[in-house]
């Protein structure tokens, strides 16, 4: 036993001395994430630090990988020390290199994201700086990862063509699809031109109506009336009509049309359509000088329709917004629709005459 302490002391010295540098990195990483989470809590209360946490889980693992590295001196020769080297070399370069792209991303987020809290505080369209937001940080995790590239012999030439400006293009091009690539050209558009932006209500069909809540490069997202997310591709978006309903005048007119039965007084129901629409209290006046004058309702009505079972009654009605306009058309649904049965106004219900030909009669009678 003495002589194979003496034989391997010092081996046992180097893993010994391994294992304090290991423990002793490890506890400074716990001692920083410690004070950056502590000093990210009093700056940010509502953030998850999930960029701190990630830092800490990287560097304590890569001190554990240098650490097995540095261990396998004992099993190899002298001539192998170059080697192992270089391979600590490219570990410590890749992990630092990780550390330093997540840590430039999280602060570039974090910064553009108060820029955008500062201006919707102040009423000014975010859009832009929320686009340039998305932009920036998948431009840092490229080059990070370019940057790991260069670390191995076999990737520079990749490297350097990812780095040059046709390069760029050239890479995109190869490993994304078209309809990637037109996502992106199409979240460029929508920045461009601003056919809507940040905070806008937009209706693409009758089911993705909704507030936009974010424009990334590759689609858009509005929250519905329902509180669900709906992710639209900005290909898809650009190629659709849509409806801004917060692009230039806010004031809409809602066209609200209810059938009766033939049988019901068309100018008693026209009256009531009219009496609950100027009742509502969110109807706005939109009538003209000249309409004023000579008198007109602030709702008008009309029979817009007969079929063969019914009559259309339509009643236009204004109001300062498109969320005015919907709670409007759904109070007085309900308030018309009592007035109607106080005033025996039928809701219509087909009707068909069927008629009985006895064949055998109209035989005999022949």
């Amino acid at each position: 036993m003495k002589d194979f302490l003496i034989t391997y002391k010092g081996y046992m010295y180097w893993v010994v001395g391994v294992l304090i540098a290991v423990i002793i990195l490890r506890f400074l990483t716990n001692l920083l994430h410690n004070w950056l989470l502590k000093k990210e809590l009093e700056k940010f209360p509502e953030e998850q630090p999930k960029t701190v946490n990630l830092v800490k889980r990287i560097l304590n693992a890569l001190w554990v990988v240098l650490g097995l590295i540095g261990m396998s001196f004992i099993f190899v020769g002298e001539n192998k020390y170059a080697i192992i080297l270089k391979n600590i070399e490219l570990v410590l370069y890749l992990g630092l290199m990780a550390v330093f792209t997540i840590v430039a991303a999280a602060t570039t987020n974090m910064w553009f994201k108060t820029s955008i809290e500062r201006k919707v505080k102040h009423n000014d369209d975010p859009t832009s700086l929320q686009f340039l937001r998305n932009v920036i940080v998948v431009v840092i995790y490229f080059l990070g990862i370019v940057l790991c590239l260069l670390a191995f012999p076999s990737m520079r030439g990749l490297a350097h063509t990812a780095l040059g400006g046709a390069g760029v293009i050239a890479l995109i091009a190869g490993v994304a699809s078209q309809e990637a690539l037109s996502n992106v050209i199409g979240g460029i558009f929508i920045i461009s031109f601003k056919p809507f932006k940040i905070g806008d209500l937009i209706k693409v069909t009758d089911d993705m109506v909704g507030t936009v809540t974010d424009i990334t490069l590759r689609h858009t997202i509005i929250r519905n009336f329902e509180n669900k997310m709906i992710v639209i591709p900005n290909a898809i978006i650009n190629k659709e009509k849509l409806i801004n309903y917060d692009l230039g005048e806010l004031k809409c007119c809602e066209r609200i049309e209810i059938k009766i039965g033939f049988d019901s007084d068309v100018d008693v129901a026209k009256r009531i359509m009219q009496e609950e629409c100027e009742a509502h209290p969110l109807l706005m006046d939109n009538r003209s000088f000249q309409e004023k004058k000579e008198g007109k309702p602030i709702a008008k009505t009309a029979l817009i329709e007969m079929s063969e079972y019914c009559v259309t009654l339509r009643v236009w009605a204004w109001a300062h917004n498109f969320s005015d306009c919907f709670q409007l058309k759904i109070d007085v649904l309900e308030t018309i629709k009592k007035r109607f049965k106080e005033n025996n106004i039928e809701r219509p219900s087909p009707n068909r005459t069927i008629i009985f030909q006895d064949k055998k009669t109209d035989l005999e009678t022949t």
